[in-house]
């Protein structure tokens, strides 16, 4: 008797063999059941198989129609890194024109910032923080997944937009109209009430 971890597991034409030999019973309709059942076993193996080897050429066509002119969705990690040097350079800029202004104010001998500097400091720091964050893994394997994650997204048809805009648009409307009548009208039953 087969256990279902036996009719799971795909069977040689060996074991198929040895197995009909052992049976002793030799009516022809089991034969044929038993065949035709592990026929059917190595059919679902064979389309499970066929089936990773479809999602496999599919990952490999996916990756192939990312042309390294595009880069696919890893320009947008590297946009993210080239957008992080920059905010880090501008912040560290103002801070550092701040810091000279003030440092000007309390030692006059220093004058005024001398913007140049401070924008050439405030690059190298911004380029120093993107190349670090770029270089540790953790950091980089974060960034590529958003990125991935964000290539998922789909966006809304212009039908789509018109069509939530022209929603939005009318129940706002609707409740502007609305509570602006409620309002006049317990305006009105107050005015009555304090009337008295």
């Amino acid at each position: 008797m087969a256990t279902e971890e036996d009719l799971e597991k795909p069977k040689t034409d060996e074991e198929a063999a040895d197995e009909a030999e052992e049976s002793e019973d030799t009516s022809k309709p089991a034969d044929d059941a038993r065949v035709e059942d592990k026929a059917e076993i190595r059919t679902k193996t064979q389309d499970e198989l066929d089936a990773e080897e479809a999602g496999k050429a599919d990952d490999a066509a996916r990756e192939a129609a990312a042309s390294p002119l595009q880069l696919g969705y890893t320009r947008f990690v590297y946009a993210a890194y080239m957008g992080g040097a920059m905010l880090v350079a501008f912040l560290v800029a103002k801070a550092g024109h701040m810091a000279w202004y003030r440092a000007g104010q309390w030692k006059p001998e220093l004058g005024e910032p001398h913007d140049e500097l401070v924008y050439l400091v405030a690059s190298v720091i911004g380029i120093a923080v993107a190349l670090y964050y770029w270089r540790k893994p953790t950091s980089r394997q974060y960034a590529n997944e958003v990125a991935e994650e964000l290539s998922k997204v789909t966006w809304p048809s212009r039908k789509e937009v018109t069509n939530s805009t022209a929603v939005v648009l009318f129940y706002t409307l609707f409740a502007t109209v609305f509570f602006a009548l409620m309002d006049q009208f317990w305006k009105y039953v107050t005015d009555k009430i304090y009337s008295f």
